[in-house]
């Protein structure tokens, strides 16, 4: 696959063969996996491409560009975790510089960002980005940063990219956009205006649940290479390995979103339909508040979805023992369907007051639909349900 013909490609087409028979050496057509740490210069004083593997790594740079040019961007940066992702951006932030942060966003950006902001690195503040006198009002505040996440981690929120970028651009700050939830196969954060998508590479581009990884991919080329430059001063870039793997995962993206996609709108359909569950939430019904926003600004409205139960926690805990081909665990976004309940695991570190303010209740239920077969998971979902009103 040539650079030039890159633009003319179907965005299924590049996640399929970017890089594909590109080895100059003998010809391979997978890439090679280089796992150097140290690089022959070719002389006194003339380093070549790489020097050392903290600073470049040919796989991690072509898993880098394979993710960019699928977000539209002009180059990215693969780090140890989604997390450390974020803290790429976070970290370049000055003392008195803001981040407008959503006030239901991931249990551990909340924690990354008020751990920053107590330790007098940035400041921060979480807001309704959904309402747009109080996202107005902040942005008086002249926000460095203002990340979105779209649709929210765990209740599926969903805000229009497009016209929050527009906002925060005139008040002077720069827009991330968290994509983790859908990927490039689904929504393209760069397009509707954002400066950096991030990505926790361990969810759907890897999609295997056996890799931890996270990726920033900037708009421009000056911001891509001046967070390379930050992720070889902290150290923070992804093993050759975990990057040779992703790649691989990235191959099969497209065809694994369409099938959990589906998946997930069939479940979502029962369990709205079920008089055990109280309210699904799933941008692909027609009944979610962001229908309309998703069904714009998305090809697609993933396989992700959160719903309450009727009986509180004790019935979350009956379906929790009950339930079949969804495995209680924390994580998303792999081939297996798994379940998990926000108030006492991936969002655990908020705090019940911070849960409340952002609507986690106690008896939500998180699901990441996978690969299965639909009447498999429609019968492993009601053994769950049935235990419910025993």
């Amino acid at each position: 696959m040539s650079e030039q013909d890159i633009p003319l490609l179907d965005p299924q087409t590049i996640a399929a063969a970017f890089g594909v028979a590109s080895d100059t050496a003998y010809g391979a057509v997978v890439p090679p996996l280089y796992l150097s740490t140290t690089y022959e210069f070719e002389g006194y004083g003339k380093p070549g491409l790489y020097d050392y593997g903290r600073a470049g790594n040919p796989t991690r740079d072509l898993l880098a560009d394979a993710i960019a040019t699928l977000e539209g961007g002009a180059g990215a940066v693969v780090t140890s975790s989604g997390m450390s992702a974020l803290d790429l951006l976070v970290g370049g932030l000055r003392c008195n510089d803001l981040v407008l942060a959503p006030h239901d966003c991931y249990g551990g950006t909340m924690r990354l960002l008020k751990a920053r902001a107590e330790r007098g690195h940035c400041s921060v503040r979480f807001v309704d980005q959904s309402n747009d006198a109080a996202f107005a009002a902040a942005l008086e505040e002249m926000p460095k940063l203002v990340l979105i996440e779209t649709p929210s981690n765990p209740l599926m929120r969903v805000v229009d990219i497009a016209m929050l970028a527009a906002q925060a651009r005139g008040a002077g700050a720069a827009v991330a956009v968290d994509n983790t939830f859908l990927s490039p196969a689904v929504q393209r954060p760069i397009r509707l205006g954002a400066d950096y998508v991030i990505h926790s590479t361990t969810k759907y581009l890897n999609g295997h649940s056996d890799v931890i990884g996270g990726v920033v991919v900037a708009a421009t080329l000056a911001e891509a290479e001046r967070l390379r430059c930050w992720a070889n001063v902290v150290g923070v870039g992804g093993a050759p390995f975990d990057s040779w793997a992703t790649l691989r995962g990235l191959r099969t993206l497209f065809a694994r979103m369409a099938f959990q996609q589906n998946n997930a709108m069939a479940v979502a359909h029962y369990l709205e339909a079920h008089p055990a569950v109280s309210r699904v939430y799933y941008p692909g019904l027609a009944s979610h508040p962001g229908h309309a926003i998703a069904s714009r600004q998305q090809q697609g409205f993933g396989a992700m979805l959160s719903f309450e139960l009727a009986g509180g926690v004790e019935a979350v805990q009956r379906f929790s023992s009950a339930v079949r081909f969804f495995t209680l665990a924390e994580s998303l976004g792999g081939v297996e369907s798994l379940v998990a309940h926000p108030a006492t695991m991936t969002h655990a570190d908020m705090g019940e007051e911070a849960r409340a303010v952002a609507g986690i209740s106690d008896n939500l239920l998180r699901l990441s639909v996978g690969l299965e077969a639909e009447r498999d998971l429609i019968a492993g979902l009601e053994a769950g349900l049935a235990a419910c009103s025993n």
